[in-house]
């Protein structure tokens, strides 16, 4: 591909081109300068432009009539395809076909909506968008401004987000939590009663360097105090503990219900009553009329409510 020389593209007036092919058109500079509205002394001191840019006389009068000279003719096609092509560019409406799409969205995702949503929405998008590509990474609510800002990515979807004026954001479902426990090691009724989830020890998700992690503030609400013993940023790991140790895992009621059973854990309610912020999605203000960005948060949507989960998953602790 050739590079364009935008320096020296500056300095010419690309409307000389529209003059010269007015020319090439008509063979006169009278009905030029009619053709393009203006009067016949612009349109000659077009030409005489063109003349000294191109080093050539480029039309000469033979007899009564104009005729372009070789160099003329020989510009003339790259010419009419340059204007063909930045009319094609200015007239063109904005589309987007998923089906034909190729492109590559960046997308920040907590720990629990990877876990959730990237699954369903790569089958989606394999059925009916088979040229569209994902590439997920965290997304820390505290670096979600940054990165949008930077493009690092195109939208976040997560949890205590509090968004930025030139983010917009859209909640996408309340946040809640379930327990859960491997019942070959743990010998709990379920429903977990009050007296034995606080006597029990815990593992739970932390994104900071808080042993209570994400749960630390619904607890300090609550008045509750847990035996924490475990805590990672990996929902996966957390259940792994839990169905390896004598320990209660709480966890996103929807990572609990769809992946708990998977590893031979029991799910049971919290018997506390814990609030959390709700998961959201995130975008640049920049990007909201961008009709591929539009369309794949539409995607997220429709994929997130067909969660395992979504009919009950969001049921209070």
């Amino acid at each position: 591909m050739q590079v364009i020389d935008h320096f020296n593209l500056r300095s010419f007036d690309l409307n000389l081109l529209v003059a010269f092919d007015a020319m090439m058109e008509e063979m006169s500079v009278t009905r030029a300068a009619q053709r393009l509205k203006i009067r016949q002394p612009a349109m000659s001191h077009n030409l005489s432009t063109l003349r000294t840019l191109f080093q050539d006389e480029l039309f000469i009068r033979v007899g009564q009539v104009m005729k372009p000279t070789a160099r003329a003719l020989n510009l003339s096609g790259p010419v009419r395809q340059a204007l063909r092509q930045a009319q094609a560019a200015v007239l063109m409406e904005d589309a987007f076909d998923p089906a034909t799409e190729q492109r590559t969205f960046r997308l920040g995702l907590s720990s629990e909506v990877e876990l959730l949503l990237l699954p369903d929405l790569t089958a989606r998008l394999r059925d009916i968008a088979p040229g569209i590509r994902i590439l997920a990474r965290g997304g820390d609510a505290r670096e979600v401004d940054a990165m949008l800002d930077a493009g690092v990515i195109d939208l976040s979807v997560g949890c205590s987000y509090l968004p930025d004026s030139r983010h917009l954001c859209e909640p996408l479902y309340q946040s809640s939590v379930l327990c859960c426990f491997n019942p070959q090691l743990l010998n709990l009724s379920n429903p977990v009663n009050l007296d034995a989830y606080m006597a029990a020890q815990h593992a739970v998700i932390s994104q900071t360097d808080s042993l209570h992690g994400c749960v630390k503030d619904a607890l300090e609400h609550a008045g509750a105090e847990l035996k924490v013993v475990a805590a990672a940023p990996d929902f996966m790991s957390i259940l792994a503990t839990a169905r390896s140790s004598a320990v209660i895992a709480t966890v996103s009621s929807r990572i609990a219900l769809r992946y708990g059973p998977l590893l031979g854990l029991e799910v049971s309610p919290v018997p506390l009553a814990l609030s959390f912020p709700p998961v959201a999605m995130v975008w640049p203000l920049h990007t909201d009329s961008d009709l591929g960005c539009a369309w794949l948060r539409q995607q997220i949507r429709e994929a997130i409510l067909g969660t395992n989960g979504s009919n009950g998953a969001d049921i209070a602790a």
